[in-house]
């Protein structure tokens, strides 16, 4: 009977070893929508250009008024961001949140924390498209 309790026990360790996590899956962001409402253009014609950005926004800066010709989306690794519109509207971003981006309108962005901002940028554009356009002063 011990040796039988004592399979059994072993068994049950072995078991509970060979248990692995389940992988998981979590939509961040899925739209036809950038965070202000507007409708994201159509992919443009061609052969498709996919870029990855890490940007990092030190504390207290502002980014130069800019706007993106191609859709793009961001997940905040750590930090806090606000991007605004030039018309007003805004969106305040904390670590782990993901936006789609604004396409053909002028925004920027600020870091008003102590802590700087980290963003991964997914692009998705064209060969000789630029990425972003800064507004001239």
């Amino acid at each position: 009977m011990k040796y039988l309790l004592g399979i059994l026990l072993l068994s049950a360790i072995l078991d509970a070893r060979s248990v692995r996590p389940a992988i998981t899956v979590e939509t961040l962001a899925k739209t036809s929508e950038s965070w202000d409402g507007a409708a994201l253009p159509s992919y443009p014609a061609g052969k498709p250009e996919v870029s990855i950005l890490r940007i990092t926004i030190p504390a207290h800066t502002r980014i130069e008024t800019h706007m993106h010709p191609v859709i793009n989306a961001g997940y905040l690794i750590s930090g806090e961001l606000t991007v605004t519109t030039l018309s007003g509207k805004t969106v305040h971003l904390h670590p782990s949140e993901a936006l789609v981006e604004t396409v053909d309108t002028w925004h920027y962005g600020e870091n008003t924390s102590d802590d700087p901002a980290v963003i991964i940028v997914f692009y998705a554009g064209k060969p000789g498209v630029p990425l972003t356009v800064k507004k001239e002063r």
